[in-house]
């Protein structure tokens, strides 16, 4: 027998507006602009430029939900105008507005790609017509380090099933060695050794150092790669001269032969959120000018509005077409309050920043950091950590001594023989010039690192030495030593 049970609890729901607002405000000033191009572009009753609209008429006072700082949002009086069963649609969907999973594309230079040059090159090869056919499948299947990760017998799989072509291992393998002929030495490899072996087959095999370098990579490449170089300077037979030039020649090689056409040598820029300037003594942060667009709502489309509201409230076209004006009219005027409330929150974060780092900011010393967690700013600005972590995430500030990401300011502490915390990049900063001023022979292990740094008034485990290590991509002692 079927019973009917009542049960009660609670469910939090993102409203559209906080949703908005959540988007937006992990938006990058560099990608505010076409984010914003966007969204006029898909609703026309958004525009540039300053609000003429009387306030009390068409501007957004606030979001209900309490985030807002001046009150709730003002609805358009229209419940009594429109059927929402039959209309339920317009008021959440047209717009793309509430799409969490949407995705951006910026123009970007036009450039020659890797791919590029290596079918150009290809094209001067002399081939059949079914090594031309492999050849351009296998460079179809070089990723953008110029490895080829796939196995030669998945991609004859792949030609019978999707092509009707059938071929063997050894016809794709005489079609492969044709391609790593290519430039840049080293593409096509599937594996680092095949690469480093592929480079030095570009070079002079009547050079000794060469041929050594052969000998290592082919027979010792397990010593080579965990730095054992006595070992291999012993199996070798050669001296401790011969065993440097040896190394030195294979460490010069690109064990990524992709990135010298491909994608990775790009430049990139950073654009500024925030600017602090040193006033006499006084620093002062300002919020980027990009980061506050002036956008209004069409008049026009108000005025349409009111317009239908006059007319004949029975002719379901009308009531549909008034339905519509409403639900862009209301997404414009969120769009507009998410960007207010984004630049707000900004400033209230940057602010905060600034007040519990204001001796780093005033000096640009590092060891002034004081440790400083997401919690730390999400108490002082009243707000949730998600938040100041959306806000950290994508932003950085300018500085009289650099541009800095937001995530630079926030570590972990570190507790000193002094009774002091320490910043975890105060503590980094030292173990890197620990590091660096080692005997290359005989570098330092972890546990000696934790020693030194114990001496030195820093109370910090070995497991933590090791952690730090690996933070600032710094190999374990053996993988340091050198000749």
């Amino acid at each position: 027998m079927q019973k009917l049970i009542i049960t009660q609890g609670l469910l939090q729901k993102l409203s559209p507006q906080q949703i908005q607002f959540i988007k937006l405000l992990q938006v990058p000033t560099a990608e505010l602009d076409s984010r914003i191009k966007e969204e006029i572009e898909v609703n026309p009753a958004l525009e540039e430029g300053q609000d003429e609209l009387p306030k009390s008429e068409f501007e957004s006072e606030g979001n209900e939900e309490g985030d807002y700082e001046d009150g709730h949002h003002e609805e358009l009086d229209l419940d009594g105008y429109l059927n929402h069963d039959e209309l339920n649609g317009y008021k959440m969907y047209g717009d793309g507005a509430f799409n969490m999973e949407e995705d951006y594309e910026y123009p970007v230079e036009t450039r020659m790609t890797l791919h590029d040059s290596l079918f150009q090159q290809f094209g001067f090869l002399n081939l059949l017509e079914q090594e031309r056919f492999l050849g351009l499948h296998l460079l179809g299947s070089i990723e953008s380090d110029g490895y080829l990760r796939r196995s030669l017998k998945a991609i004859a799989s792949d030609l019978v099933f999707t092509q009707g072509v059938y071929t063997s291992e050894a016809e794709l393998e005489r079609v492969l060695k044709k391609i790593q002929a290519l430039e840049p030495a080293g593409i096509g490899a599937r594996s680092l050794q095949e690469c480093l072996l592929l480079q030095l087959g570009h070079k002079s095999q009547f050079d000794a150092t060469v041929q050594l370098a052969r000998q290592v990579i082919e027979n010792h490449f397990d010593e080579f790669s965990k730095k054992h170089f006595e070992k291999i300077q012993k199996r070798l037979g050669i001296t401790q001269q011969e065993a440097f030039d040896v190394i030195t020649l294979i460490t010069r090689l690109n064990p990524k032969p992709g990135s010298v056409e491909g994608d990775e040598d790009r430049s990139h820029y950073l654009t500024p959120d925030f600017i602090i300037v040193n006033h006499q003594g006084q620093l002062e942060v300002t919020l980027n000018s990009r980061n506050a667009p002036e956008l209004r709502v069409n008049r026009t489309f108000a005025e349409m509005l009111d317009t239908y509201n006059k007319s004949d409230k029975t002719n379901k076209s009308i009531r549909e077409t008034a339905a519509f004006i409403k639900q862009k009219l209301d997404s414009a005027k969120w769009f507009i309050d998410a960007i207010k409330q984004r630049q707000v929150t900004l400033m209230r974060t940057m602010t905060a920043i600034l007040n519990y780092q204001y001796d780093f900011f005033l000096e640009g010393d590092e060891t002034r950091l004081r440790p400083m967690i997401l919690k730390d700013i999400a108490t002082v600005i009243e707000m949730d950590v998600s938040t100041v972590s959306r806000v950290a995430s994508s932003k950085c500030v300018q500085t009289e001594f650099g541009l800095y990401p937001l995530k630079y300011f926030f570590s972990e502490g570190i507790s000193t023989e002094w009774g002091e915390d320490a910043s975890s990049r105060e503590v980094k900063n030292i173990l890197r010039e620990l590091i660096e001023t080692e005997p290359k022979r005989k570098p330092f292990s972890d546990d000696k690192l934790e020693k030194m740094l114990n001496e030195k008034g820093y109370n910090i485990a070995r497991r933590t030495v090791a952690k730090y290590r690996e933070q600032l991509n710094i190999p374990v002692a053996r993988l340091r030593k050198q000749i």
